[in-house]
């Protein structure tokens, strides 16, 4: 039943659809959110002030993609924390369809609630499709000033991860040799 709805679900994707506005352009503030996540506790993105943070969002739990992109980041956690780097997922699914998601995969990180579309409206990436509205998958990396550094529009979820960890170490050690250049 969910290769079937997965089916029907690309399809969908492959017809004509809605954005919700443009993503917001590399070197400009990330927009804020205050969501909650598949625990119920709400995050705000000040609470990533002084982090790098991925954001990524992506359409449905527990579909074959969302589920191969989420099981990568759960394998390979310990390298963003290596680099202290956080990462959120963000999709338009709720509260408790997080929490299933997450305790069926053991994902240890965040993912957040964004029911109402908002978030994902205000990064370009909502979709609304006559019957129902998803986030499509892109990720966003923000620095620890809360600009946006990069925009992967483009996402394949069985590479995505070890893209974004390369990027994300490029990034780290620039900004450290850069601090470093001016003390």
């Amino acid at each position: 039943m969910r290769y079937l709805i997965a089916l029907a679900l690309s399809l969908s994707l492959l017809a004509c659809s809605a954005q919700a506005g443009e993503p917001p352009e590399v070197g400009s503030a990330a927009p804020g959110f205050k969501l909650q996540d598949q625990n119920g506790d709400w995050h705000d993105l000040q609470d990533y002030q002084g982090k790098w943070l991925a954001i990524y969002f992506y359409p449905k739990d527990d579909t074959p993609g969302c589920t191969t992109q989420a099981c990568s980041i759960r394998d390979n956690i310990y390298a963003f924390k290596a680099i202290g780097a956080e990462i959120v997922g963000i999709s338009v699914d709720d509260v408790e369809s997080h929490q299933e998601f997450s305790s069926k995969y053991k994902l240890p990180f965040t993912i957040l609630a964004d029911v109402g579309g908002t978030t994902s409206a205000s990064y370009g990436v909502l979709r609304d499709y006559k019957m129902m509205q998803i986030a499509s998958r892109q990720t966003f990396l923000v620095n620890p000033e809360g600009t946006i550094v990069k925009h992967y529009p483009e996402v394949d979820p069985d590479t995505h991860t070890e893209l974004v960890l390369t990027d994300l170490k490029a990034m780290i050690e620039a900004d450290s040799a850069d601090n470093s250049a001016a003390d």
